[in-house]
């Protein structure tokens, strides 16, 4: 059996010219890894992007909860449209400015705390963000309950702020943005305008992207209900493309 006869089917989808791909990264478009720096991006990937955009006349994006210049250091300016921080910034076309919601700044209090708990538990790494806090415990999963008790203590006494549940992580972020938010604003302007909207996503941060799409009028695929995996997404997006047996419309 084909890997393709398993995957989500393609005869649905609008042409190429009205169709467009909203997509994470990590756990979507890459493998997830130990640390955010180590994904790899397989090979192939880059190139099967580049064909999406030209047939999708550029109506391409990323959406992830990684900062923008991070999503630059892997796939360069193949993503037609980035969003970062999971719609906190927002980078419309390759070169143009990065927009940024105007958020509160995360109290250096908590920050400071959460350094603190790093240093109690060996394998919690903190990631800063502009806007935001990520407490990861990838390295020290039974860490995950008292780093989460730090963090609802926190977001209790400040109602701008609320925790994402992410896979090993728990991320305090400014409440009302999402990447459903991300979605919505990508969608308004061109060259995604007008388009049907197909999100892809892993997590539980990614079903506001779904929601948002299916409420265009479009699709949402999440890892595992739909695609088995990463290279599963990579196959398909490089089918549709025209990289492999061309699916669209099969």
């Amino acid at each position: 059996m084909s890997l393709m006869s398993f995957l989500p089917r393609s005869g649905d989808l609008p042409p190429p010219d009205r169709t467009a791909f909203l997509l994470d990264f990590d756990g979507t478009l890459v493998e997830i890894a130990p640390t955010p720096e180590s994904v790899k991006v397989q090979a192939g990937l880059l190139a099967t992007l580049r064909r999406l955009r030209r047939k999708c006349g550029n109506a391409v994006a990323v959406i992830s909860g990684r900062p923008i210049d991070q999503i630059d250091f892997f796939l360069g300016d193949v993503p037609y449209a980035v969003a970062g921080e999971h719609g906190i910034a927002i980078r419309r076309s390759p070169g143009a400015p990065i927009q940024r919601a105007n958020l509160p700044a995360v109290p250096a209090a908590w920050l400071k705390q959460a350094d603190e708990l790093a240093a109690k538990y060996p394998g919690v790494r903190i990631e800063r963000k502009k806007a935001a806090v990520v407490l990861h415990f990838r390295g020290a999963p039974d860490a995950g309950p008292a780093l989460r008790h730090a963090a609802e203590a926190w977001v209790a006494t400040d109602p701008r702020f609320h925790i994402q549940e992410a896979k090993m992580a728990w991320e305090i972020r400014p409440a009302g943005i999402d990447k459903g938010h991300a979605v919505r604003d990508l969608m308004a302007a061109a060259p995604f305008v007008g388009r049907y909207p197909v999100f892809i996503g892993d997590d539980v941060t990614d079903e506001d992207g779904i929601r948002a799409a299916v409420a265009l009028g479009g699709m949402g695929f999440r890892i595992p209900r739909d695609f088995p995996d990463p290279a599963a997404v990579r196959a398909w997006l490089a089918a549709l493309s025209g990289g492999g047996d061309d699916a669209w419309g099969a």
